[in-house]
């Protein structure tokens, strides 16, 4: 190569590119590489509390994921994961949808009640948990309170002690972290929606509910996805929320599967079936994700091809 084209504009401007883009790339090696290298490789050895000090690593192969497959907590805790994420999402996205539809409309107050909606979800989930946690307590807590005061004393429970309640109770405070991140993107794809269409449709004889199903549905649908698939990768991973409401208890009644991954790291120090077990935590997730990148793929090919 000669130098007038070694020092040429567009080499210069290729080079501050790759300058630009450095810090970021350090940033995802240091911090999400090689994290997650390194979990991948403990999952393939024994590494226990004596290794860490100094002790040899051996080499297990995929014993640590056998082990993880053959406990029955396991399996207990995934049952746990997904029937807390898809009640949530299921009441997140309805409610939150339904907020969406209620704030598109103009009326007074119209933003500052679309503000203090938000408060739920700018909150830390510690806060929002401990919040609950004393909501739903069993001798001093409000909402016991309430049903004693309008006359339903006989509802009362011990919400969180109690193992047939304490999931419900988890998935309410989530369904209130989540509600409002829902309405917040749902409302901003509502707005992209063009009213002539709305206004064109009545005009042609359109009730509210034909217009909505034939109208705002399909043309919100790509944000929705979008909206659910969020949803899933946050909640099906949720720790802190169930760790500060119930520390996955009663007779572990809520131990979600990351609070047993939790469990097996810094209770049993079994750091190689802990990494095995999180990296089975990503299963779902990743696999959703992939069906999405996908779906996204295939639209796109279909909108070109048209």
């Amino acid at each position: 190569m000669s130098p007038r084209v070694r020092h040429s504009p567009s080499a210069r401007r290729q080079r501050a590119g790759y300058l630009f883009c450095l810090p970021g790339m350090a940033f995802l090696a240091l911090f999400l590489a090689y994290p997650l290298f390194y979990n991948v490789w403990t999952s393939v050895h024994d590494v226990e509390l004596s290794s860490l000090l100094g002790g040899a690593d051996p080499f297990t192969g995929l014993d640590n994921y056998r082990a993880v497959t053959d406990d029955p907590d396991f399996w207990h805790s995934v049952r746990l994961s997904l029937v807390f994420t898809l009640a949530s999402l299921l009441f997140q996205f309805t409610i939150g949808f339904a907020l969406a539809l209620l704030f598109a409309r103009p009326f007074p107050l119209n933003g500052l009640l679309r503000s203090l909606l938000l408060v739920a979800w700018l909150l830390p989930p510690v806060v929002s948990g401990t919040l609950f946690r004393w909501l739903l307590d069993a001798e001093s807590g409000a909402y016991n309170a309430l049903l004693e005061a309008a006359g339903l004393g006989t509802l009362s429970r011990d919400w969180l002690t109690n193992p047939s309640t304490s999931l419900a109770g988890v998935v309410v405070a989530n369904i209130w972290v989540g509600v409002p991140f829902n309405m917040l993107l749902l409302l901003v794809g509502l707005h992209t929606i063009d009213p002539e269409l709305h206004e064109a449709a009545a005009i042609d004889g359109a009730g509210a509910w034909q217009r909505f199903r034939r109208i705002t549905l399909p043309l919100i649908r790509p944000v929705s996805v979008t909206v659910l698939l969020l949803g899933l990768i946050y909640t099906f991973k949720v720790f802190d929320l169930v760790y500060v409401m119930t520390g996955g208890g009663p007779v572990d009644a809520t131990r979600v599967l990351s609070l047993y991954v939790y469990e097996v790291f810094f209770k049993f120090f079994r750091f190689g079936q802990g990494a095995a077990a999180g990296l089975l935590l990503l299963v779902v997730p990743l696999l959703v994700g992939a069906l999405y990148v996908r779906r996204l793929r295939r639209e796109e090919a279909e909108g070109g091809a048209l």
